[in-house]
């Protein structure tokens, strides 16, 4: 898919992700700007992203929200159209983004989600995922009528929308709020099956262990009737 990258931005919240990384900035199209942002790490997942081309930005404070809000912050300042925010555990597949991105920047879409719904490998979504999704989705289904697919978190959205929605979620209930103020800003929000494989390396800071599966969906549940007000 021949989409010109030049003025996007791609955010990637990393914990811990000395090993995976490199796969993920390997594959990675030429875009404007890879801003990686360390949050916490103690691996030297900031030295690697750094030796392989990417800005790195440290956010000590630990939460998504926070990683992803320092990196659009960078995003922001560079002047970018458009923000990719892709994880660093090369479970979704880099070369992808201009399909996330080409809606948007032909003028279809404001934001653009991955849905991994139906193309998940197997194992790569714990049941605890798959649990959390199904409650997230119908708790906005029930409370705006629009039916989301997925709460993927690989998603690209035009920057100036970002701007608009003055996000405010520190952790998991980033995904949830965005997609309740897109619907609320009457945004043109699509959906696009993508690839999602098991994580490269490591342990997944959601799907790794039961109890942090529930955390989070305890996070998601909250955003979404925090923010569906």
């Amino acid at each position: 898919m021949n989409v010109d990258l030049s003025q996007v931005a791609v955010v990637i919240p990393a914990l811990n992700e000395a090993e995976s990384l490199p796969l993920v900035l390997k594959d990675m199209p030429k875009v404007g700007w890879v801003f990686v942002v360390d949050n916490g790490s103690s691996d030297g997942t900031g030295a690697v992203a750094r030796q392989l081309g990417a800005t790195v930005l440290r956010q000590p404070n630990p939460g998504y929200g926070n990683a992803c809000q320092t990196g659009i912050k960078a995003a922001t300042k560079q002047n970018a159209d458009v923000v990719v925010i892709l994880d660093g555990d090369h479970s979704f597949d880099a070369l992808e983004i201009p399909k996330l991105v080409g809606p948007i920047l032909d003028g279809e879409a404001d934001m653009v989600l991955g849905d991994r719904t139906n193309t998940a490998d197997p194992g790569a979504l714990a049941v605890q995922q798959k649990f959390g999704n199904w409650v997230a989705t119908s708790l906005i289904r029930g409370i705006t009528g629009h039916q989301y697919a997925d709460m993927g978190p690989f998603r690209a959205i035009r920057t100036q929308s970002l701007i608009d929605m003055n996000m405010e979620d520190p952790n998991f209930g980033w995904n949830v709020e965005m997609q309740l103020k897109a619907l609320r800003h009457e945004m043109r929000v699509i959906e696009i099956p993508v690839k999602c494989r098991n994580r490269a390396a490591g342990e997944s800071k959601i799907s790794g262990s039961l109890r942090a599966g529930i955390r989070c969906g305890i996070k998601m549940m909250a955003a979404t009737w925090r923010y569906a007000k």
